[in-house]
């Protein structure tokens, strides 16, 4: 578990999806999604692809750009259950001063409304990681400053891509539907 000492974010979003709970499927959503269907969920989204850890482990790696730097993340599945994913990455992060990583931990969910709708939330958390604390201690930044800053442009990005995600998320359920439907 990361010290909270060292957050940096915490946000979280939602938004409604208009398909039943039964058919949303949120770890298959994630490690098929089309880069195409990535880029379409927020500006800043650059890249999207799917592999496995050495251990077998699903992983997503996602490419974007927040506040002005490029992220290369390395999403990890610590959780897969239909309703619920979580993802960890020690994120690269390019920075004008240099590359430096970043923990992140992605939660999807999911929670019933009625028998056609569901509630999705989009919760980010980042950490600095040791190695960021040393690169900030050179640079004289202090993590509060790094906070102040980072945090805006996260929850900004979150809650811009939320609904978007929602309604990629939907549009998989249904086509899942419809598949077992034919």
């Amino acid at each position: 578990m990361h010290n909270t000492e060292n957050q940096i974010v915490d946000s979280s979003f939602s938004a409604i999806i208009n398909a039943p709970i039964e058919q949303v499927d949120i770890p298959k959503w994630c490690f098929t999604l089309p880069e195409k269907e990535y880029q379409l969920c927020s500006p800043a989204h650059i890249a999207a692809g799917f592999t496995t850890a050495p251990d077998g482990t699903r992983m997503s790696i996602n490419v974007e750009t927040i506040g002005g730097s490029l992220m290369v993340q390395h999403y990890s599945e610590t959780l897969g259950e239909k309703d619920h994913l979580i993802l960890d990455s020690d994120s690269d992060v390019f920075t004008p001063n240099g590359r430096l990583t970043i923990h992140v931990t992605w939660e999807l969910s999911v929670k019933e409304i009625d028998a056609q709708r569901c509630e999705f939330t989009n919760r980010v958390r980042s950490y600095a990681t040791d190695e960021m604390m040393s690169f900030l201690d050179r640079q004289g930044i202090p993590l509060e400053v790094f906070r102040a800053q980072r945090q805006p442009m996260s929850i900004a990005h979150n809650q811009g891509e939320t609904p978007l995600f929602a309604a990629s998320i939907e549009r998989a359920a249904l086509r899942n539907a419809s598949s077992r439907a034919a």
